[in-house]
């Protein structure tokens, strides 16, 4: 996902633009470094900082005179980096916190206001595209009473390797989300469901089709029920369309406590089970191939409420094919959305400050223009609850 943000960023940010790829390992930043598209209007860098490293984040921050930072790493640094990055006064952007880790950032808000910065949580495409979309049709209604997010793709390549579980993001999310209960707000409550429980059969447009999607834990629960607590919310869900060979195997590896975090005594060492399948599964991930993917994703966002003195409800519907030039495929939905928030914030489009969430702090209507710009379709459709159609856009 930095990668992409990485390309997104050497293609679109403004003339004079430096950009600096960081890991841990300097030897990949340059890799990547070197990958990117040579370009006369940003220049681009390679650095070595250890996410887990306040000091070392800080100080590079620092000594580059940073705007901004993205930070692409799993949510278990997304603290560390955000220190670092108050302490350079520099703005801050993740790509989640999978609740927990989210809500404990948002304490940290008004330290970032005071300091006129802006730390946005969870800006990929969900959460970030999501709660965008949902502000869109929130924004427009005086009482928002439900907001349900599903997420449905496919990959229509053939004969091609993929991942063991047809996900190309962090594997440790992914275990996390399978193992985890997930958070859902009913009656206005914030309560708890079993990991992967809650299967509903999900129509698609073409050519995702009809999907089960499944209950995870997600942080789009963690803000948007803050968020519209005013205008009276009192759901809000989130599913995602695993591959169903992959919920089977989910499934069973949580069966077996293979997810669990408590070591266990093997030949006289202490194994963590779940650090020990993390990595197996990290190096069982298929080499990257020369062939371009074909996959296709919809994020769908469904807001209840009243508009005019009218129940509705809207679907909002974006679609996600990938870039072909870019040889990506529909991740560009999670790497993009960064690249776009901070160059919005350069450019004074977000003017928030504090630590908030997508739907708080950016703009739809200029986020939405520079999806469709990357080749995302957004499709609206509004009807009564009772069925009866309305419009459609």
């Amino acid at each position: 996902m930095g990668r992409i943000a990485a390309r997104d960023l050497t293609d679109t940010a403004s003339s004079g633009s430096v950009l600096i790829i960081a890991d841990v390992n300097l030897g990949v930043a340059a890799k990547v470094a070197r990958s990117l598209p040579h370009s006369r209007r940003v220049r681009i860098r390679s650095a070595r900082a250890d996410a887990g490293n306040i000091r070392e984040v800080e100080s590079l921050l620092k000594t580059t005179n940073a705007f901004a930072i993205l930070n692409a790493t799993h949510h278990r640094f997304n603290s560390t980096v955000m220190k670092a990055a108050l302490a350079a006064r520099a703005h801050y952007c993740d790509l989640g916190g999978l609740f927990y880790q989210t809500r404990a950032q948002l304490r940290e808000h008004h330290v970032w206001k005071r300091a006129d910065r802006l730390a946005l949580l969870g800006i990929g495409a969900a959460p970030g595209i999501v709660n965008v979309l949902a502000r869109s049709s929130a924004d427009t209604m005086e009482r928002v009473r439900e907001i349900h997010i599903y997420v449905g793709g496919i990959d229509r390549a053939r004969g091609q390797a993929t991942a063991p579980f047809g996900v190309s993001y962090s594997v440790r999310a992914l275990f996390e989300e399978a193992s985890q209960d997930a958070a859902v707000l009913r009656g206005g409550r914030v309560t708890f469901e079993p990991p992967m429980s809650g299967a509903r059969r999900v129509r698609f447009p073409a050519p995702v089709g009809t999907q089960t999607a499944v209950f995870t834990l997600h942080s789009e629960i963690a803000t948007l029920p803050l968020t519209y607590r005013g205008k009276g919310i009192r759901a809000c869900t989130f599913r995602i369309a695993f591959p169903p060979n992959a919920i089977e195997r989910l499934a069973l590896l949580r069966e077996l406590g293979l997810f669990s975090t408590t070591p266990v005594r093997i030949s006289g060492a202490n194994v963590i089970p779940g650090e020990f399948v993390a990595l197996v599964a990290e190096s069982a991930a298929p080499a990257r191939e020369s062939h371009i993917p074909d996959e296709y994703e919809i994020l769908r966002v469904v807001v209840r409420g009243h508009r005019n003195g009218k129940t509705v409800e809207d679907t909002i519907d974006c679609h996600v094919q990938g870039n072909r030039k870019w040889r990506i495929g529909s991740d560009i939905d999670t790497g993009c959305p960064p690249s776009i928030a901070m160059q919005m914030l350069a450019r004074g489009e977000i003017t928030t400050r504090g630590v908030v969430p997508p739907e708080q702090a950016i703009p739809a209507k200029d986020f939405i223009r520079e999806l469709r710009a990357r080749g995302m379709r957004i499709e609206r459709r509004t009807r009564r609850w009772d069925a009866r159609p309305v419009r459609r856009t």
